[in-house]
């Protein structure tokens, strides 16, 4: 029988708390970007519904102001903070990361995903004023910048690589010409079929 080792007990234990801390971190993260990537789309109805007429306008934006409401605060906003928390937390557990280079190219993403949710923030109080500051067709195109970080947020916490930069910022930029294309192809399609 070998001695009892209080190193490798705390290992363990810091083992056991780190998954479930990534876990809370996933699921926050899952949540948050789902908030992300409906807001926006709620914007798009939302505009669109400011150029019907009455009394239809004025249904269809007050029911939309209300559904981004509550995603923006009880979902969105919470699942940020929570997934950012958890974030910091993992970063304390393992500090080891931060000497990483992936970790730092990760950590500029998420900054960029910060900055994106601020200024998606800043619409949603436009809109919620009735304030339209931004075409439908606009917010299609804003709709894919969450879509674009965690495709590189997930690369790189994956493969935690941020040498191949030639063919990251390729790839990136092929997903960006296939969402414009695709964005593109869809606007055609509803110009000759307004209902699709």
């Amino acid at each position: 029988m070998g001695e009892w080792n209080w190193r490798d007990s705390n290992a363990d234990i810091v083992e056991e708390y780190y998954n479930y801390i990534k876990s809370l971190h996933l699921i926050f993260v899952v949540t948050w970007f789902a908030g992300l990537f409906y807001i926006p789309r709620l914007f798009i109805y939302h505009i669109e519904a400011h150029e019907k007429p009455s009394p239809e306008k004025e249904i269809l934006t007050d029911q939309l102001k209300i559904m981004t409401r509550r995603l923006w605060n009880i979902i969105t906003w919470p699942s940020a903070v929570l997934a950012t928390l958890f974030a910091v937390w993992l970063l304390l557990i393992m500090p080891g990361w931060l000497q990483q280079p992936w970790m730092h190219v990760k950590l500029l993403f998420v900054a960029l995903l910060i900055g994106y949710h601020l200024k998606t923030h800043q619409m949603f109080r436009q809109l919620q004023r009735n304030d339209v500051r931004y075409s439908s067709n606009f917010m299609r195109i804003w709709n894919e910048g969450a879509t674009l970080v965690l495709f590189a947020v997930t690369f790189l916490a994956i493969l935690k690589n941020a040498i191949n930069w030639v063919y990251g910022v390729l790839g990136i930029f092929l997903l960006v010409v296939l969402l414009m294309l695709g964005i593109k192809l869809y606007k055609s399609i509803r110009e000759k079929n307004p209902e699709a």
